[in-house]
Formats: structure tokens, C-alpha cells, sequence
């Protein structure tokens, strides 16, 4: 995130959309990559936030073109001020969406893929060859951990079994 000013504006904006906050992660630096500087600067930060309400997996390319506009929203310049990398929970897996066409992403609707980022595995989200550097990381993969018992204490609630993967898990890189 180029500015941590605007967080709380874009979270309240999440949030009308896909219900209250249930986690959100400590400011984490975000040094994997340069990607994002010529558009962000130096010295990215990024959180992990999980919102109540669930969504299906289907609407997910809706959910991706929902976080691009509010990307957009917030730009200065026509340079974001924010990367929201929408995804969601399942049981087995973490899957995040991109508008990057890869071997392993598959198309889903509207210029929108399915990355499978993490699987479920003897106890924990374990990292594909494909995953990002950064969601290799242990403290993110504890997060998604945590996300998930969560996601499953719902789903035992009966927050909605039609609703099944977990909202949003809205990833941010920031």
C-alpha cells in the first residue's frame, strides 16, 4: 500500500460490501518484488483481511472487477495508491484471482483467472511450485491458517453451506 492513510477508508468500502472484518493481519512489508514500485514507490506494506459474509467460488470474477474499481477509486495520478488481491477459503484450498493469464490459472469470466495459490495438507496450506515467494511465507501461511478455522467454525454455525468458500479472504498487497 503506497499510503497506509487511505486503509481505512478502503476497508469501510470492503466492508459494505462483504460484511465486517473477522481478521486482519499486522502491516507486513512487502519486499518480494520491485513489481510494484514505478506504479507504488518503496516501501510497500500490505494486510490480510477476512471479511464475515461468505461468497460463492462463481462470483468470484465479480468480486475481482469490484476491487479494480475501488483500486481505481483511489488512485492519484493514475497511479494506485492500493493492490487489493481479492481471493477466498475453502477447507482445501486458498485460491486468488488475477487478470494474468498462466499454465496454471485457469479462465474464469469477464479477463479474469483463478490462481491456486495454497492447498490444504496434512494440517496446514502448503505452497504450490507456482506459489508467489511471499505466500511461501510462514506467518502468511499461519494467517490463512487461522482464516480457515474461522471460515469452518461458520460453515459448523451454519452461516451457509450454499455459500461455502470463504469471502473475500480479500488479500491485500499493499
Amino acid at each position: 500500500m503506497a499510503s497506509e492513510a487511505i486503509l481505512p477508508r478502503v476497508l469501510e468500502d470492503l466492508g459494505s460490501v462483504y460484511g465486517e472484518i473477522d481478521f486482519e493481519s499486522r502491516s507486513i512489508a512487502f519486499d518480494f518484488t520491485d513489481y510494484y514500485r514505478p506504479e507504488m514507490g518503496a516501501d510497500l506494506r500490505r494486510r490480510i483481511v477476512s471479511f464475515q459474509g461468505l461468497i460463492r467460488p462463481d462470483t468470484l470474477p465479480s468480486v475481482k472487477l469490484q476491487t479494480n474499481s475501488l483500486e481505481q477509486k483511489y488512485a492519484q495520478h493514475g497511479r494506485r495508491q492500493v493492490n487489493i488481491d481479492p481471493g477466498y477459503i475453502c477447507g482445501q484450498h486458498m485460491i486468488l484471482a488475477t487478470t494474468k493469464s498462466y499454465a496454471h490459472r485457469p479462465y474464469l469470466a469477464e479477463g479474469i483467472y483463478a490462481d491456486l495459490t495454497l492447498i490444504y495438507r496434512k494440517g496446514s496450506y502448503r505452497p504450490l511450485e507456482w506459489t508467489y515467494p511471499d505466500y511461501r511465507e510462514a506467518e502468511l501461511v499461519e494467517t490463512f491458517n487461522i482464516i480457515r478455522k474461522t471460515y469452518l467454525s461458520q460453515l459448523k454455525e451454519g452461516a451457509g453451506p450454499n455459500l461455502s468458500p470463504r469471502s473475500e479472504g480479500q488479500f491485500w498487497r499493499a
